[in-house]
């Protein structure tokens, strides 16, 4: 039964009031003064609207819808007055109150009206605020919690947790992490040539141990004498993130806890376990890739706003005349662009155009939401722009470590080399991805006639010509595009957003405080993944995962094209849960070995191995890409989240085995065979 708090000091108004919404099948909660009602509202959180006069005696109804909101948020509050006044409306509107009428309350079909329309922006607002509502009805209802707060997977991640780290030491660990590096590869099985980047600097004879120990200043103190790190204890570090990566995924995929609260526990237990001290920890947590999401978010705000989006959209959008084209034609367009441009920045600077055409589609149909069409438009995008991945090493960071553990074996290709093997992927696979949209979400959507490349064009028509601040945005955005291209060595992906941002500002384009508003879940939530990442690839784990993959390879799949499959399977299955460039930099190293001991083409596994990096589509954690169209797929009405983190498990596992079929199917075996590899 819905609950109502009435606060009014007139008792026979009051009592009257209450009777009368009573009968009507409300429940309604007396006070007769403000500090009454704030007592009230912390005892009671099924207090979902309150009903507020504005002059009593003591605490004003101003100053009272004030402390109720400072307590509860999400409350909505109508005001009643019988001394209405312009002024006094405008003041209630500042605070945030839902609505304003005059008492006495003559049409109570409007009044209950107005009380159902506050207990559904209550529902938005709980959903802005992420505040979680749980259901006790049951123990099961209870356990199973609402999203952001599900105490049986938090439970179970924390019991999957503790059985990782306090298993016994498997055997296998133990060998690679205290196998001395040898100066020639002998054992591709634990040679650690063949390990993370960073143990190549290793000293001939030293284990990874002592080179983690030594290099994190890692010490134990006994008796007044230090000494780095024993083995047993280098040991217990590595299972505890193995432990981290598989409770961070399962809080990640269930909704357990809020993401971003997620990637926080991830810094907090390698603290706490002293993987890396807490300056490490940081510095793990602010790469480059960190500050560049937090960039692309925050400029991404300056193209909506200043409305230079709609122009934008109207070059990439013109032949979307309806939902079918859009999938089939508009997914492989933005494909094969993001094989040479930051994927990164065009899906934040395309969603926006998205949610626009999603509200105005909304609008012209008649209905308040679909949510299945934002999932269309979201999914559609981020995975157009991960299928861009294979196209050309301009295509991100992590072909270019793919082509630096090649070189370090004098086999790195050249630009043209690569797009060769690799371009040719990105249209098959783009379009298989849209088939399988068409197939899978399209029939659910409610709007049945939208005409993207139509709605773009009426939008630009409605603000008019560019102005000042357009012309300004779109310079300092070609800006960024020109070093993101020519100078990503140098300033990296972050270092020109930085100075986009700055530029903006200084122009007045965006203002701090809008930069300040973006969406900082998704900057902490990449910022946990970078630093699993680190912690994984430096204590030896990531090695010890790609291992116990190998050694369970059937012998069919140890050589060939046998292997370079193998690859992109541990590949696009670990990329879900690293970062794309983590997963190649602790991969690659093994991979690329192991083809040249079983006398496949390097190349041949390189490739699949990066090839299959860009598979991130359960999991938005896995690639910025996936992160920012999460961050945008918003009602921009209510506020509410749309796309789900189970909307990308669920369509992107599918999305994922598409992927898979297609680089074993058009690409290893098929033209790769055809054209073959050089000698």
């Amino acid at each position: 039964m819905p609950k109502v708090l009435l606060i009014d000091d007139e008792e026979k108004f009051r009592q009257s009031l209450a009777k009368r919404l009573e009968m009507r099948g409300l429940e309604v909660v007396q006070a007769t003064c403000g500090d009454d009602a704030i007592k009230l509202i912390r005892q009671d959180a099924s207090i979902d609207v309150a009903l507020l006069d504005r002059k009593m005696p003591g605490m004003s109804g101003e100053q009272t819808l004030k402390e109720l909101k400072n307590f509860r948020p999400a409350m909505q509050i109508i005001m009643l007055t019988a001394h209405g006044s312009l002024a006094s409306a405008k003041e209630a509107g500042k605070l945030d109150a839902f609505d304003y009428m005059e008492k006495p309350v003559e049409d109570l079909d409007f009044l209950i009206g107005r009380i159902e329309a506050a207990r559904e922006e209550h529902g938005y607002a709980m959903e802005r605020l992420e505040v979680v509502k749980t259901e006790r009805s049951s123990l099961w209802k209870w356990l199973m919690g609402q999203h952001n707060s599900r105490p049986l997977f938090i439970l179970v991640g924390i019991l999957a947790f503790a059985a990782v780290v306090f298993m016994p030491t498997p055997q296998r660990m133990k060998e690679l992490l205290t196998v001395p590096k040898t100066p020639r590869i002998e054992n591709a099985a634990v040679d650690m040539n063949m390990g993370y980047s960073e143990y190549r600097k290793m000293s001939d004879g030293e284990n990874i141990v002592h080179y983690y120990a030594k290099k994190n200043s890692l010490y134990t103190e006994k008796d007044g004498k230090k000494d780095l790190l024993n083995p047993e204890q280098v040991f217990t570090r590595a299972k505890v993130m193995l432990g981290v990566i598989v409770i961070a995924a399962l809080f990640w995929a269930t909704g357990a806890v809020p993401v971003g609260v997620t990637a926080l526990i991830v810094g907090v237990i390698m603290i706490c376990f002293n993987v890396l001290d807490p300056d490490k920890v940081a510095q793990a947590y602010a790469k480059d890739a960190v500050v560049f999401i937090f960039g692309v978010l925050a400029m991404s705000k300056a193209i909506s706003r200043t409305g230079l989006d709609r122009r934008i959209g109207l070059l990439l959008l013109s032949p979307a005349k309806n939902l079918t084209l859009l999938l089939l034609v508009f997914m492989p367009t933005l494909s094969m662009t993001c094989s040479f441009i930051s994927e990164h920045a065009l899906v934040a600077f395309i969603m926006p155009i998205f949610v626009m055409v999603y509200a105005s589609s909304c609008r012209a149909a008649g209905i308040k939401k679909d949510k299945a069409l934002m999932v269309l438009f979201a999914l559609a995008v981020c995975y157009a722009a991960n299928t861009g991945g294979p196209g050309s090493p301009a295509a991100g960071g992590r072909n270019a470590i793919m082509i630096g553990i090649l070189a370090d074996y004098n086999l790195a290709p050249s630009f043209g080399e690569w797009v060769k093997y690799g371009f040719p992927m990105v249209p098959v696979m783009s379009l298989s991805i849209a088939i399988y949209l068409l197939v899978a979400v399209r029939p659910k959507v409610q709007v049945k006639q939208l005409n993207a490349s139509k709605m773009v064009k009426q939008s630009a028509e409605k603000i008019g010509k560019m102005n000042r601040d357009e012309y300004v945005t779109a310079a300092i955005l070609l800006i960024v595009i020109f070093l993101w291209i020519f100078a990503s060595d140098s300033l990296g992906m972050g270092g020109p957003v930085i100075l986009g941002l700055v530029l903006m500002n200084i122009f007045r384009v965006l203002p701090w405080r809008e930069m300040a508003k973006i969406h900082w879940e998704v900057v902490f939530l990449y910022a946990g993944a970078s630093a699993i990442g680190k912690g994984l690839a430096t204590t030896g784990a990531a090695l010890v995962m790609a291992d116990t993959f190998v050694n369970i390879l059937p012998p069919i799949m140890q050589e060939g094209s046998g292997l370079a499959i193998a690859a992109s399977i541990f590949t696009g299955l670990a990329t879900n849960f690293m970062s794309d460039g983590a997963t190649v930099a602790a991969i690659g190293p093994i991979t690329v070995p192991m083809a040249q001991i079983a006398g496949t083409h390097p190349w041949m596994v390189g490739f699949a191995t990066a090839f299959a990096s860009s598979f991130a589509h359960m999991l938005i954690i896995g690639t910025p890409s996936n992160a920012l169209a999460y961050a945008m797929a918003k009602d921009p009405v209510t506020g509410e989240q749309l796309v789900t983190l189970a909307d990308f498990f669920k369509h992107g596992f599918f999305v994922l085995l598409i992927s898979f079929v297609v680089l074993w199917v058009w690409v290893i075996l098929g033209y790769w065979q055809w054209i073959g590899f050089p000698s």
